[in-house]
């Protein structure tokens, strides 16, 4: 298959293109706007492979995107180009509004447009599949609830509410048009290549820096965490083998409390990192834990997320292949391993190699 991914040089869809590149004879065509989290050092190897192209485009330019539809003939859409962060959504949600809705829309009509013109039988094959969020369905109250693919949608932030909409708009081109589409809700993503912006690499990174690791409100909020390479294997599992017009949640099975992973994040570093100047072993009374700083919880902070994701297993026979103890070894160790990646995006070098063809 020629896959079209959106946003292939962020964090999961980088994630996505590797596996592509690595596991499967599927090609890419790679469209990123390259803003401040598209980052080209994530697909380091994807240039020098003759089933990979980059078209910096920006989503929400109609023209384009049609353009670029009717030159690749792509057989599928995996839509990942989005803002993401919340924190980001709350002090200016008008790029939120622009990328997850207005570009979701633009994407979706020159889908439209595309796919109404293929023959039968390519109809029959192409695929529109839309990634989201579980912050859609806003947060948990009983503690042994979990997120269905029917829960009710209940955003709370600009940003899950911006996604909540673009998944109301895909399953409307389906209803309306007959456009074939597949949703996918993900739990918390974290792993290798991931912006420091986010809890995980923002708490390794100022960890090894000696700089507060600061938390929101008491720590207790529960997320479902999910490793982004068994992310990736999941997002192309239902691309090639969902049902139409169906929506599949995908988690991790490890709910954890904010102040447990960064506890555990501490202690994996003080393995991992002896020799950094503020672990245990190098005499910093307290190691890096003593770094754990509670702030002021951001408004409208959802409690707990958790995903059931027995339909996805059951369905596809996709089950996630690292537990959270195993993925955030790795996800550590890599960022011990690739200073170099991290050092360029927090000096802003990484926005200098904008490689690839440009429109």
């Amino acid at each position: 298959m020629k896959l079209f991914v959106t946003g292939g040089a962020g964090f999961i869809g980088s994630a996505v293109v590797r596996h592509i590149l690595a596991n499967t004879d599927h090609s890419v065509v790679n469209i990123d706007a390259l803003t401040y989290a598209g980052n080209m050092e994530s697909i380091p190897r994807a240039l020098q492979d003759s089933r990979y192209v980059f078209v910096k485009a920006d989503i929400c330019d109609a023209e384009v995107i049609a353009q670029l539809f009717d030159e690749h003939q792509p057989d599928a859409v995996m839509h990942l180009a989005a803002e993401s962060h919340v924190d980001r959504s709350i002090t200016g949600p008008g790029a939120f509004i622009q990328t997850n809705i207005v570009g979701t829309y633009t994407l979706l009509e020159a889908a439209r447009s595309y796919w109404q013109g293929l023959s039968e039988s390519r109809k029959e094959v192409f695929r529109f599949h839309h990634i989201s969020t579980d912050e859609v369905y806003g947060d948990l109250e009983g503690t042994d609830d979990l997120f269905l693919e029917t829960t009710p949608y209940a955003p709370s932030s600009p940003y899950s509410a911006s996604k909540a909409s673009s998944d109301h708009l895909v399953r409307a081109w389906h209803r309306t048009y007959g456009l074939p589409v597949l949703i996918t809700n993900c739990s918390n993503n974290y792993g290798p290549y991931h912006f420091p912006e986010k809890l995980i690499p923002h708490m390794i990174l100022n960890a090894l820096a000696g700089k507060p690791l600061p938390i929101y409100g008491d720590g207790k909020q529960i997320r479902d965490w999910l490793y982004v390479e068994d992310h990736a294997r999941a997002l192309i599992k239902v691309v090639t083998e969902g049902e139409v017009a169906e929506t599949y949640n995908i988690g991790g099975h490890n709910e954890k409390k904010n102040i447990e992973v960064v506890q555990t994040l501490c202690n994996l570093l003080e393995e991992l990192a002896p020799d950094n100047p503020h672990s245990l072993a190098s005499g910093r009374e307290g190691g890096f834990a003593s770094l754990i700083t509670l702030v002021t919880d951001r408004p409208g902070h959802d409690a707990r997320y958790a995903i059931d994701a027995s339909k996805i297993e059951r369905d596809l026979g996709w089950v996630p292949e690292e537990t959270f103890e195993s993925g955030l070894r790795k996800t550590v160790q890599w960022y011990l391993d690739n200073e170099s990646w991290w050092r360029r995006v927090l000096s802003g070098d990484y926005q200098l190699s904008r490689l690839g063809k440009a429109v």
